[in-house]
């Protein structure tokens, strides 16, 4: 059995923990405290840190790396479903329910939303409410905002 590697890397959003094994990347979430970021990440981990710091520096749009997130079917498949979702745009939790096939799944899609162990890369930030409101998201409001606006193809650029 592989032992989890873990690192932490600053993000314009705080500092994101990754862990991950040779079976894939099992966690990224972003935390509230200010912990030291790695110095010398495992080889295990560094093609996902180099896809995220490509990501916040706005030259990646979409992820390879391999994922590995531990969860029931269920949640799988629906964090599957948010991988459809492409860079720039935004789906409904109504949206997922129906490509999902079951109309009245939509709070169990909401919550399997809400249990994403692997922020960013599956993009559960890119799931609004069908009034196009925020809505609920683990990492703050705020963040959702900054993803969005960060993916956003209208997206303001300086001048100068």
């Amino acid at each position: 059995m592989n032992s989890y590697e873990t690192a932490y890397i600053k993000t314009p959003l705080g500092i994101a923990k990754i862990v991950g094994d040779q079976e894939g990347i099992s966690e990224v979430s972003v935390l509230e405290e200010r912990l030291p970021v790695t110095e010398n990440p495992s080889q295990v981990l560094l093609e996902c840190i180099r896809q995220l710091n490509e990501y916040f520096s706005g030259e990646r749009k979409v992820f390879t790396i391999k994922l590995n997130p531990a969860g029931t079917a269920f949640q799988k498949k629906v964090w599957m479903e948010l991988l459809s979702i492409p860079y720039g745009k935004t789906s409904t939790y109504m949206e997922q329910t129906l490509k999902l096939g079951d109309s009245k799944a939509i709070r169990a899609v909401a919550a399997a939303n809400g249990k994403n162990p692997i922020w960013i890369i599956i993009p559960c930030h890119r799931v609004i409410g069908k009034n196009g409101s925020l809505t609920g998201y683990a990492g703050g409001l705020w963040r959702k905002k900054w993803l969005l606006e960060h993916e956003s193809p209208t997206r303001q650029t300086s001048l100068f």
